[in-house]
């Protein structure tokens, strides 16, 4: 396949943003021979490092601001995940009428024509992106996951030997500027309000989530969740085939109470209690996934890739702080889930929960009402401890349905109420439903404060 030309070879290409998948983009701009110009208003020793690199290939870099007036003579301005749309580069690219792209569509047009399977949703897309390449590879499958998972796709297109199969995570923020995208299979996993910090509404979130389809045809494969209702009204009038996963229904992939099985295309694939995830919603993911695979090629439907993608299902291990059980010290289960930044996914969690839960719950506020986790909490939750900024915010929504202890943004203190409120038997889950940028870098650093923590009981 050969690439289409980006921009004027004359003028530069803007890459705004320089944490791993700017570094990557920029590199291989240049190194398909444009013009380069990136900048970063962090100044870290990241970013340091990153300014290093790329002058080092003859990449313009400019730390701790943006050469605005630059930006607006540029052909084409690319920009990374971390960027808010309303950023001055943005903005000025915006006022100039100059194209913008994201790190996920420059990377697409470099790549040797794989096989893309891209996964969008507000939850579970990032464990249902790892489980379709792990899937793919017990099949035999030259495959890798890539995007917003982490390893940016620019990445994968500097390569000298490229996969055949990509499994592609895509955020609302990518699929906003990614208009070329068109996976042989596209999966959408759920979908609820998220990222209201950042979208003036639902109805615009949703707007960028259906970009997933924009470029579907008849030979267009979709996997949906039939047990969501916003998925099936956005899938209406997609064009291309359609296939269903469910966890309380029969369709394409489904669980069957009475047997207890896994469910795909008709046939029994693998026992519920092989599957070594914990809560209903990774039933869920293990569905999309199979159902993904089995969709994208009629020779992962025979009875060996069948096994194939059933043994790859028993071996999966949850991802990192995403309901990743940490350990069971003096008989208190400690729950890393730490990924869980908005209410929907916190709900998941709570209901996936088989103890007496001590909930931590807060952060920086991302403009949900935490009153819709009042049913999951009655039913699960023994005390929540609310902290960081949205402590008073969690506080007000839910003290008139469970205990809630209220703190402020010393982690180490978290923890230790934690400690003392949980007893043997018990189980703490640290599902904020907030992001991490009060008191943390990101959910990752969140996430392994936590983890070392917890450890201190071992």
């Amino acid at each position: 396949m050969t690439p289409r030309e980006l921009a004027p070879r004359e003028s530069e290409i803007a890459v705004i943003g320089l944490a791993r998948s700017g570094r990557a983009v920029a590199t291989l701009l240049k190194k398909h021979g444009y013009n380069v110009y990136a900048s970063d208003f962090a100044s870290s020793p990241d970013t340091g490092l990153a300014a290093e690199q790329l002058r080092a290939l003859g990449v313009v870099v400019d730390i701790g601001t943006h050469d605005l007036e630059r930006i607006g003579r540029c052909g084409l301005v690319v920009t990374s995940p971390g960027v808010p749309p309303t950023a001055k580069p943005l903005a000025i690219a915006r006022e100039k009428g100059i194209t913008i792209a994201s790190e996920v569509e420059i990377a697409l047009n470099f790549l040797n024509a794989p096989c893309v399977i891209a996964t969008t949703g507000t939850n579970g897309k990032t464990t249902t992106t790892a489980l379709i390449a792990h899937l793919l590879r017990g099949i035999d499958r030259d495959a890798v996951e890539a995007g917003n998972i982490g390893t940016p796709l620019s990445e994968i297109a500097l390569r000298e030997q490229q996969p055949k199969w990509i499994s592609l995570e895509m955020s609302s923020f990518q699929l906003h500027d990614t208009p070329s995208l068109k996976p042989l299979v596209g999966v959408l996993t759920n979908l609820s309000p998220d990222h209201l910090d950042r979208y003036s509404s639902v109805r615009e979130y949703y707007a960028d989530k259906a970009r997933l389809f924009a470029n579907a045809d008849g030979e267009s494969a979709w996997v949906v969740n039939a047990d969501d209702k916003a998925v099936m009204q956005m899938v209406a009038d997609a064009a291309g085939h359609k296939y269903t996963f469910s966890v309380g229904e029969e369709a394409d992939a489904f669980v069957d109470e009475r047997s207890g099985e896994l469910v795909l295309l008709g046939a029994p694939l693998l026992p519920r209690k092989n599957l070594p995830l914990l809560g209903a919603h990774n039933v869920a993911n293990a569905l999309a996934a199979s159902l993904a695979v089995a969709a994208a090629d009629r020779e992962h439907q025979t009875a060996q890739a069948r096994k194939g993608i059933a043994r790859a299902l028993e071996t999966f291990r949850s991802l990192p702080h995403r309901l990743e059980l940490v350990g069971e010290f003096r008989g208190v289960q400690w729950i890393n889930d730490s990924k869980a930044t908005n209410v929907s996914s916190t709900a998941v969690a709570i209901d996936g929960m088989e103890r007496p839960t001590v909930l931590l719950l807060g952060g920086r506020h991302k403009g949900e009402a935490y009153t819709a986790l009042a049913e999951p909490i009655r039913r699960k939750v023994k005390r929540v401890i609310a902290y960081g900024e949205a402590a008073s915010i969690v506080a007000r929504d839910l003290r008139p349905i469970v205990d809630v202890l209220r703190l402020g943004s010393d982690f180490k203190e978290v923890m230790q109420a934690a400690r003392s409120a949980a007893k043997a038997g018990d189980a703490v889950l640290l599902s904020p439903a907030c992001s991490s940028y009060d008191m943390f870098a990101n959910y990752e650093e969140r996430g392994e404060r936590f983890r070392a923590l917890a450890a201190q009981d071992a």
